[in-house]
């Protein structure tokens, strides 16, 4: 796109030629008031208050496109008797219950209310009952309710759940004298209001993956969380901005923090915010946040126990649920004492990287989630995206929705809600094993031919073969018919009937077969018949390519193959390649720690077992913080380091404590901000110094960026696809539900639960189990017995077992490979 030059009350913008008037308003700090337009969403025009005036017509600068010269003025005479007129109608029945109110105190009503002057009313309605609604985690009151159809616009253009939409009030229609006595666009946006509330797509339940952003948005306290309401006032919150723990997106929030209760001046967090406009949260990073390790004091008894079981030990075995300058005080006790760090997590994606860099020529990848929610071309391969990695899943949806952009989703669950992102996607549902074929599909279709390696062009033409395709045509032929006529005969004035011949054009449907190119690696991944005509139609126009590459491939008994296919498709192609690391610091653990493959005989286990163990859960020998108790640095899936905070603080030994006992020496663990490892792409930056905001153009102005460096590309070999990579019979998925990512979202209230085998509908009739029953799976290395939950989101035949719940020995069952053949028995 070109760039233009508008200006808005003179002020001169520079902006992206077909860009809406309000977003460079906002961008270039220019107030449009505006109450159902989200950013990064379609505009609705259900409010109507963002009226300005463009080359002297009147437009909404909602879904006004900028155009070069435009000149445009925000407030007229006109434009504010008009928006008066709006607020008055929004305020009709409108319930003043503002001090107990959830949202009073950052309610866009009540600000918008004083910013219009409204001080009295013109208008009336007899109103309509309307009930409360509790939707599980949501609670909606219709009476508060000013459809505004936000939450509407987010669950469908952001989140791709498609959940709620307008339902009829059920009200008596307005005074038609109305029409012609109030200003015109008050008159539309009222009849639109008066008609509408806001109800559930499928029935009386909101069936959805319950990511709150409906929440988040709701200008009103219309949506609410169910926990959160008439707890707290929005003025007596302390707000932490901070870093979700959850998973590798790391997405920007805050803590709202206040006083237990009178009797208890202990801080509690009682919800969650995000900037909706910039970034979405998940239903973990909302509803999961207290996960804290409450301890009223230092246990000194623990800790001297903690100091003996160090001096002993040979290997340390944690997770990647870590700061990055917890994982740098454990590399620096490794250099100090010669400990083994054992973390297969970080070590599996550690070497897929190795081997990616020597085909890409590059240390990391280059995109983003950013370069995904711009994009109008994505793919996914190897990566169930609704539970590892939710936000990339909404930038997935975002990109089809509102870039009028396509893309192929590879993976063996058959996962409904991304099908729903739209009809210019194509899911498709291989076998567990075929993730190289997928790569190599990606390199045929879109890789640069003259630039790839010659042996990886020979063997993606072994895939082709000249075939015969029967295709139906619409062709048009001359035709002949009779056809009877009456006709009045002039002298007598009688009819009669008389027999013609017509002849014209008819459209007939004919078959023909026509030659084509058949290409081997489709009919291999089971992609539809179609393919080849859909994609024809869905990469028109497109030019902003991105593809995400999942944990399946870091854990694929061919990962080493598949990494320099991701090199490759990294060098020779068009797009913006994101690796999801597949833990909330796995990145950062990964450049920091020098990690080992096998444990010695005396294990130290921080957040994982051990001989002596390290617990944030309180459930270990020796109590250690949360990271919503700590303040530190993650490395994100953006190769972005953003720093969090602690929304709680913490009366127990910390980590640092214990390497200052052995012998290091820092006073807090931030002071290890500065020294990580340059080499690794890290920036010698105080923690105190990094920022955590947005700008309101959505520039992301949170810690800074990894450095990439360019490292000297190989003449990698590259395997075929294994003859056996195709698995099939009874096959178990590593893969946890919507919500839960690790032991520390099952122990956050709202959402806690304990591990289940989840099941398709489908596939819990074929195998004759119910909600509840307990099935056992028999793995090679072992037998996991679970109650069945049968997952609305899921379809087709693979049976999902959780990681989340400590309980299950995953990390044995599922050693080799995300996906495992198993014997099912019924208990």
């Amino acid at each position: 796109m070109s760039e233009i030059t508008i200006k808005i009350d003179g002020k001169e913008c520079r902006a992206k030629e077909g860009e809406f008037i309000l977003n460079i308003a906002r961008a270039n700090d220019i107030f449009i008031p505006a109450i159902c337009y989200l950013t990064r969403c379609s505009p609705t025009l259900a409010c109507r208050l963002c009226l300005v005036e463009a080359d002297g017509k009147q437009v909404y600068a909602c879904n006004a496109k900028a155009k070069d010269g435009m000149e445009i003025t925000t407030l007229t005479e006109n434009i504010a008797q008009e928006r008066r007129a709006i607020m008055e109608v929004y305020d009709v029945n409108h319930p003043l219950q503002c001090g107990v109110c959830d949202q009073s105190g950052e309610c866009e009503l009540q600000n918008y209310t004083l910013e219009m002057g409204v001080d009295e009313q013109h208008y009336a309605i007899k109103d309509v009952k309307r009930e409360a609604k509790d939707w599980g985690l949501i609670h909606y009151d219709p009476g508060l309710c000013i459809v505004c159809e936000r939450c509407v616009t987010v669950c469908k253009d952001m989140i791709g759940d498609a959940a709620l939409k307008t339902v009829p009030r059920g009200s008596e229609p307005l005074s038609k004298e109305l029409k012609s006595e109030m200003p015109k666009d008050a008159y539309a946006m009222w009849n639109k209001l008066n008609k509408s509330l806001i109800g559930p797509t499928t029935g009386e339940t909101l069936e959805c993956t319950d990511c709150g952003e409906c929440i988040a948005v709701c200008p009103v306290g219309a949506l609410v969380s169910s926990d959160f309401q008439y707890t707290a006032n929005a003025w007596e919150l302390t707000s932490v901005p901070a870093s979700c723990a959850h998973c590798s997106a790391g997405c920007h929030l805050y803590y709202d923090v206040k006083h237990t209760s009178i009797d208890n001046p202990e801080p509690k967090i009682y919800r969650v915010k995000n900037e909706w406009n910039y970034v979405s949260l998940c239903g973990a990073g909302r509803f999961g946040y207290d996960f804290e390790n409450r301890v009223d004091k230092k246990d000194d008894s623990a800790f001297e126990k903690g100091i003996e079981a160090f001096k002993k030990a040979d290997t340390i075995r944690f997770s990647s649920v870590i700061s990055n300058e917890e994982a740098m005080i454990l590399q620096k006790m490794k250099e100090k004492f010669g400990y083994k760090l054992i973390n297969d997590d970080a070590l599996r994606f550690k070497r897929f990287m190795q081997t990616f860099a020597k085909t890409s020529g590059r240390s990391l990848w280059s995109g983003d989630l950013n370069d995904v929610h711009h994009s109008n071309f994505v793919v996914s391969i190897g990566t169930q995206l609704k539970s590892d990695n939710p936000r990339a899943r909404f930038a997935f949806n975002n990109a089809i929705k509102m870039n009028k952009g396509a893309g192929l989703y590879f993976h063996p669950v058959k996962d409904p809600v991304v099908e729903g992102f739209g009809k210019n996607l194509i899911s498709i549902n291989h076998k567990p094993g075929l993730e190289e074929a997928a790569m190599y599909l990606v390199l045929d279709l879109f890789g640069d031919k003259e630039s790839l390696p010659e042996s990886v062009v020979k063997y993606l033409s072994s895939f082709h073969k000249k075939g015969k395709k029967t295709i139906t045509e619409t062709v048009k032929e001359k035709v002949t018919e009779k056809v009877t006529k009456k006709v009045k005969d002039e002298e007598t004035g009688e009819e009669k009937e008389v027999i013609e011949e017509v002849t014209k054009m008819v459209p007939r449907k004919v078959e023909k077969e026509i030659e084509v190119d058949m290409n081997k690696l489709l009919d291999l991944l089971g992609a539809p018949d179609d393919f080849d005509d859909r994609m024809v139609k869905m990469l028109a126009k497109k030019d902003k390519f991105s593809i995400i590459l999942g944990e399946d491939l870091m854990q694929h008994p061919n990962w080493e193959n598949l990494a320099k296919l991701a090199g490759l498709i990294e060098r020779h192609t068009d797009f913006d390649v994101l690796i999801l690391p597949s833990k909330t610091n796995t990145l950062g653990v990964s450049l920091i720690c020098d990690l080992d493959e096998k444990a010695g005989t005396n294990v130290i286990g921080y957040n994982e077992k051990g001989d002596f163990v390290l617990s944030a859960t309180g459930e270990g020998d020796l109590d250690m913080p949360s990271l919503n108790q700590q303040e530190g640095t993650l490395t994100i899936a953006d190769k972005r380091v953003v720093p969090t905070n602690a929304a709680l603080g913490y009366k127990g030994y910390i980590l640092n404590d214990i390497a200052n006992e052995l012998g290091l020496k820092a006073d807090l663990t931030i002071d290890y901000s500065i020294a990580l490892p340059a080499e690794k792409g890290f920036k010698p930056f105080e923690f105190d110094d990094l920022p955590n905001h947005y700008t309101n153009s959505g520039e992301e102005i949170r810690g800074y960026h990894l450095e990439v460096h360019e490292v000297p590309a190989e003449s990698e070999n590259i395997a075929p696809i294994g003859k056996k990579s195709a698995m099939s019979g009874e096959i178990a998925y590593r893969c946890n539900p919507v919500l839960q990512f690790n032991q520390f979202t099952k122990k956050a209230h709202q959402i806690a639960t304990d591990g289940k085998i989840l099941l398709s509908a489908k596939k819990s009739e074929a195998l004759g189990v119910n909600e509840g029953d307990n099935i056992r799976l028999v793995f090679e290395s072992g037998t996991v017995e679970l109650p069945v939950q049968i997952d609305k989101f899921i379809d087709g035949d693979i049976l999902l077992v959780p990681d989340f719940d400590p309980a299950i020995e995953c990390e044995s069952l599922f050693a080799s490979n995300r996906f495992q053949k198993v014997h099912v028995e019924k208990v």
